[in-house]
């Protein structure tokens, strides 16, 4: 951070004023955020992050944190001597798994967002789908995707029922910023692993959010060339996802950005989380990064 050079009161007066607008347009309004990928692992991303959710609280912006932890679950699992299993990109979760799963994301990774938050000026609170009755969920049937008459058993994997965002907006109006775990509870109160894409892109509709920002490692949606698309329409999506330029770990991302675009979240952003301070440089300023999703 110390080759950057420093920016003289004059220009950091013209920067202030001209995030002005941005404020006032958004003052109020809640901003879901999927946080995951390099933002979350390398040190200084991280600190980045923390003080840009910090920063749009105390401008009157709400932020919610919804984050993955996908690599510290691997890394808990191979400590303790068992092997990840995928099936179609979606991992066998038994109940040792889940096990990890909920003390990994809701012990280790959770806190150590809040911490970071608080270490910034902030005041966040960590969440799971049980807290407040958040998340309920159902197991998920997941369908062979060469042979729709088959299903597959992914284990304790979930499909959200319904989401009660009570506990979040009574944390929202005391000045808090939730930081939420993606795992749900059953009917039997028994724990479900789920999509933290998924959990974002839902939590966002129920809010009624002005934005859902998905944080990633790649640039953007990029087209088969490897260009960013700065912008895409539902038509075009089905395009891509057709010929196979969409496909992976980002189908999940797509879908779920759809989805919150359809149910009125009014822009998605799949942006860039290795850009230095990327959530104020998308919300406070003219500049986009990354790809916008609408649903028109």
């Amino acid at each position: 951070m110390s080759n950057v050079p420093p920016i003289s009161p004059r220009d950091k007066a013209e920067i202030l004023a001209q995030a002005l607008p941005y404020i006032r347009k958004f003052h109020g309004k809640t901003m879901v955020i999927k946080y995951g990928g390099n933002a979350m692992t390398d040190p200084e991303l991280q600190a980045d992050f923390a003080e840009d959710v910090v920063l749009l609280k105390l401008v009157g912006i709400n932020p919610v944190v919804v984050h993955g932890g996908g690599p510290q679950i691997e890394t808990a699992l191979k400590r303790l001597g068992k092997t990840g299993h995928f099936i179609q990109g979606m991992r066998v979760t038994d109940a040792e798994t889940m096990e990890v799963v909920e003390w990994v994301l809701a012990g280790e990774v959770q806190q150590d967002i809040v911490g970071l938050i608080h270490q910034a000026g902030g005041k966040a609170v960590g969440l799971t789908g049980r807290d407040g009755g958040l998340i309920r969920a159902r197991k998920l049937k997941m369908v062979d995707q060469a042979d729709p008459s088959k299903e597959h058993d992914v284990g304790q994997v979930g499909d959200i029922v319904a989401i009660d965002p009570a506990v979040v907006k009574a944390l929202q109006d005391d000045q808090f910023i939730p930081v939420i775990s993606p795992i749900g509870f059953g009917d039997q109160n028994e724990s479900y692993n789920i999509n933290a894409d998924v959990v974002a892109a839902k939590l966002a509709t129920v809010l009624q959010a002005e934005k859902l920002l998905m944080l990633t490692n790649i640039p953007g949606v990029l087209d088969k060339q490897g260009e960013l698309l700065p912008e895409l329409t539902m038509d075009r999506i089905d395009e891509l996802i057709a010929d196979g330029t969409i496909s992976g770990g980002m189908l999940p991302k797509i879908a779920g950005a759809l989805d919150a675009a359809r149910s009125g979240v009014n822009s998605v952003h799949i942006v860039d989380g290795r850009v230095p301070h990327v959530l104020l440089l998308e919300i406070l300023t003219e500049q986009a990064f990354g790809t916008m999703i609408r649903s028109a």
